[in-house]
């Protein structure tokens, strides 16, 4: 079995670029390729036009920031940062300026002459992080750097490294399968399964036009509706649904009408209403989640629906557990999924 299918991608310079799927996907070992920690059984790996893949770790501009970050708990965060300088030859005080550099980069000037072993597992990453910038890569891979970070932590750190991408204009190619990481922080996403990349795309792409059904259902929550495709005319369908409702769906480009599809709707793109609706039913539950609340409504056409509503402060969704209530779907909210 191939660990890669036919991968083909472009990644364009100073772009902060995801790899996100599940694990086994594929996509660290994608990165791996990238690294030249392994070698593909065929195909090229072109930087800037020239192939790297015959090339030996050591003479790629490209460097790694792995999970486990991987610092040396003996010597202090400058040291640190130099090391990887020093192994290259670099004149002392070429290393001790790009040192500075980094350090006033990742704000850990305070913390230079610590060791590694004395700091927090933020400030760890942060080291990790200037040593890896610090010989100006062409491209700087990440697997997964943040997983082992608690959750505030890790949302201040996802910032902070759109921060320093934006500011050193190095290529970030970046792993992870949290969904919402990638989101926040990528220009474009490259979504995997099985070894293939099903969608590449901007996060709002990704979100909103969902190309595939994994993809829909791997992004966030989105309910699937069984369809009939109908005419279609500038990446617009016409759709009937099992309830009778006719609604509006965008489509693929080249996209056939058919007589069974599904499409795909994120529970916050549609409304409960007590009257209309193209969608009838009863509640069956509501879930508050502070911030939000979930109405799940059993249909009576078959199967079920979420509507995610936001919450007022002091106010109640309104509905209740029995309660007969409609679905209404936002205009040009539904993406037809190919098949």
């Amino acid at each position: 079995m191939a660990a890669l299918d036919n991968v083909s991608v472009g990644i364009r310079e100073n772009e902060f670029f995801t790899l996100l799927g599940p694990s086994g996907c594929g996509k660290t070992t994608l990165l791996r390729l990238i690294a030249g920690f392994d070698y593909p059984t065929e195909g090229e790996i072109l930087l800037y036009g020239q192939d790297i893949a015959p090339l030996p770790p050591f003479k790629r501009p490209v460097n790694t920031v792995f999970q486990s970050y991987a610092l040396f708990p003996h010597m202090t965060v400058s040291q640190n940062i130099g090391f990887g300088l020093e192994m290259l030859g670099k004149p002392k005080a070429e290393v001790e300026a790009r040192v500075s550099a980094m350090l006033k980069l990742v704000k850990m000037e305070a913390l230079k002459d610590r060791r590694t072993s004395q700091i927090s597992g933020g400030q760890q990453q942060r080291v990790a992080l200037a040593r890896a910038l610090a010989p100006q890569p062409k491209v700087l891979l990440l697997d997964e750097p943040l997983s082992a970070l608690d959750y505030k932590l890790r949302k201040e750190m996802q910032i902070e490294l759109k921060r320093l991408q934006n500011e050193t204009g190095i290529t970030f190619i970046f792993v992870t399968h949290d969904q919402e990481e990638a989101l926040t922080m990528s220009d474009r996403i490259a979504v995997m399964s099985s070894g293939r990349i099903l969608q590449v795309g901007s996060p709002w792409d990704i979100y909103d036009r969902p190309a595939e059904r994994f993809v829909a259902d791997f992004i966030g929550d989105s309910n699937f509706l069984p369809a009939s495709v109908g005419a279609i005319e500038s990446g617009i369908a016409r759709v009937k649904l099992l309830s009778g409702a006719e609604i509006s769906a965008t489509v693929a480009e080249g996209y056939q009408p058919k007589a069974e599809a599904t499409v795909a709707v994120r529970p916050e793109h549609a409304t409960a209403v007590r009257t209309g609706g193209q969608l009838p039913g009863s509640v069956e539950n509501v879930v508050y989640l502070g911030t939000d609340t979930h109405i799940h409504i059993k249909l009576d056409s078959g199967g079920n629906f979420t509507v995610r509503q936001q919450n007022m402060r002091s106010q109640s969704c309104g509905f209740e557990v029995g309660e007969r209530v409609g679905v209404q779907i936002a205009a040009d909210a539904a993406q037809v999924l190919k098949d």
